[in-house]
């Protein structure tokens, strides 16, 4: 992989070129800045900038209060490769929190090994509606602590709109969840997101993170995605590099309380 040139690409299809992750949500470019506005309960936050040592203090100051006068939060997702240098404690100075540090990871579909199942007595349920989605945010709630409202809204809406745009699968031992993730196609891209894979405690270690990925990456490649990408956490990295995917940088996000 020529990882230059893939990173290249990942920033011009979803992050310059990104598309709203929801119905209603919006994205729209303000100045050396891009950002989404989420629909009610949606996603808030900066997706990719522009900016150098004399713009950034600007361009931070203008994004906080755009999303102040909203009403609410918001969050800079920040790569490691962003300029300026030290745009990071330039947030900070602004602000913002920091959040846990992950790895952007890519695979190319082709080259990866697809014929990976759950382990017996485990199977995979796509997720369709309400029924589904409330598993989903079982799942996360367990695996990941906190709130799933969000995540709840959000993907509802998405499983429910027009636009085809989201997968979701959760894993089922007898008939009681215990993984789930999702994967969302952004129309046109050449990248398809996996997000959310997580499994309860007593059931990790057992190969059901890599099936869902193998699932997942399956669906990419028949509707024609070249590459998957996967904001890793350091328990997944590993799996990950085990099945093929490649480090490209890193992803922080910043958090605004508002």
């Amino acid at each position: 992989m020529d990882h230059a040139a893939v990173l290249a690409l990942f920033d011009r299809d979803m992050r310059e070129g990104a598309r709203p992750d929801a119905p209603g949500a919006r994205v729209e470019r303000a100045g050396r800045v891009v950002r989404q506005v989420g629909a009610d309960k949606g996603w808030n936050g900066v997706l990719w900038s522009d900016l150098d040592e004399t713009s950034a203090d600007a361009a931070v100051a203008e994004q906080v209060r755009f999303f102040s006068g909203l009403g609410g939060g918001f969050e800079w997702k920040l790569y490691g490769h962003d300029r300026p240098r030290d745009l990071g404690r330039r947030l900070r100075a602004a602000g913002f929190t920091a959040e846990p540090e992950e790895t952007l990871m890519v695979a190319e579909l082709s080259d990866l090994a697809l014929d990976v199942e759950p382990p017996e007595g485990v199977r995979l349920l796509p997720v369709t509606d309400r029924e589904g989605v409330a598993l989903v945010a079982e799942v996360h709630e367990q695996a990941f602590g906190g709130d799933s409202t969000r995540l709840r809204h959000q993907l509802l809406a998405q499983l429910t709109g027009d636009t085809n745009t989201v997968v979701a699968v959760v894993a089922l031992a007898g008939d009681v969840p215990v993984s789930a993730a999702r994967m969302e196609l952004p129309p046109g891209a050449r990248f398809a997101g996996l997000w959310g894979g997580g499994t309860v405690e007593a059931w990790r270690g057992r190969g059901i993170y890599r099936a869902l990925v193998a699932h997942r990456a399956r669906v990419a490649a028949e509707r024609g995605y070249r590459y998957v990408q996967v904001d890793a956490s350091s328990l997944s990295r590993p799996i990950l590099t085990r099945l093929g995917f490649q480090p490209l940088t890193t992803t922080t996000p910043y958090v605004y309380e508002g």
